[in-house]
């Protein structure tokens, strides 16, 4: 198989439930062509938006939210919300560097990852949710307009990972440490490139905001992992997906009830 295509295939094969397989020498295609992660999270972004559509077109709003995000985990998988429950533990455990390590490295799920998974959740069900609400009094399209701000969420979750790969650097070997040392600033530039360039197509300036939110809370939560670990893996780069996702509904939701409130001729003269 050409090698462009064997990543191709391996990116939704590393970052959905899609059963297209995945090796090694795949594996090592992908993190050569980082962009592909970005690719790959517009056409899942895509996915979850046509999803949402049809529930917001048939279902009432809180039990769309819900499929919404079932429908997000069925297709993406439970692999980043994982890392961010051992994200958690590591950063919820107490005494030196290496305890903290450990609790990152255990595969046992401790209360500190519990928490932090519990909260993600409630926080992007709480993010569809506000949104939904907004969006009525913002557009006569609701349904789509909620697609879109999913499709961006997307890309800005995917752009994230990129972007702690890119700025972090590991605290161990493995996988993570594989894509971090191989997205080189370079790569990261085509990746941000395809994003934003997908988010503004997507939901124009709003999209611009909601994907460069996603890039600052990948800093924060380097930022983090450096206070805690002295570095990140894989787990961080998870939780980066998780937070992201969230950070960007919550930023988009915020730009709708701006513009909901009058505000709208102002931020858009800033932007």
């Amino acid at each position: 198989m050409n090698n462009f295509l064997l990543a191709l295939k391996t990116s939704f094969g590393f970052l959905s439930t899609i059963p297209v397989g995945m090796t090694m020498e795949g594996f090592d295609e992908l993190v050569k062509r980082s962009y592909l992660q970005t690719f790959a999270g517009v056409v899942l972004g895509l996915m979850i938006g046509v999803f949402a559509f049809i529930t917001e077109t048939v279902m009432p709003d809180q039990i769309s939210a819900i499929l919404i995000m079932v429908f997000i985990y069925y297709l993406t998988g439970l692999n980043h919300l994982d890392g961010l429950g051992d994200f958690g533990d590591g950063a919820t455990a107490h005494g030196s560097l290496e305890k903290k390590i450990k609790a990152l490295k255990d595969v046992a799920l401790g209360i500190g990852g519990v928490g932090y998974a519990i909260l993600a959740l409630l926080a992007l069900y709480a993010s569809i949710s506000a949104l939904q609400a907004e969006l009525i009094f913002f557009s006569d399209n609701a349904a789509l307009m909620l697609a879109v701000s999913l499709l961006v969420a997307e890309i800005g979750a995917k752009q994230a990972m990129l972007t702690v790969a890119a700025f972090g650097k590991p605290i161990h070997e493995g996988l993570g440490s594989m894509i971090i040392n191989s997205t080189t600033f370079p790569r990261y530039v085509v990746s941000f490139i395809l994003g934003i360039v997908a988010s503004v197509l997507a939901f124009g300036s709003i999209g611009v905001i909601g994907y460069l939110a996603a890039i600052i809370s990948a800093f924060v939560i380097i930022n983090i992992s450096n206070r805690h670990f002295k570095g990140v893996n894989g787990d961080c780069i998870g939780t980066a997906n998780e937070i992201a996702r969230i950070i960007v509904l919550i930023a988009i939701t915020l730009m709708v009830i701006a513009i909901n409130n009058g505000n709208g001729g102002l931020l858009w003269t800033l932007l």
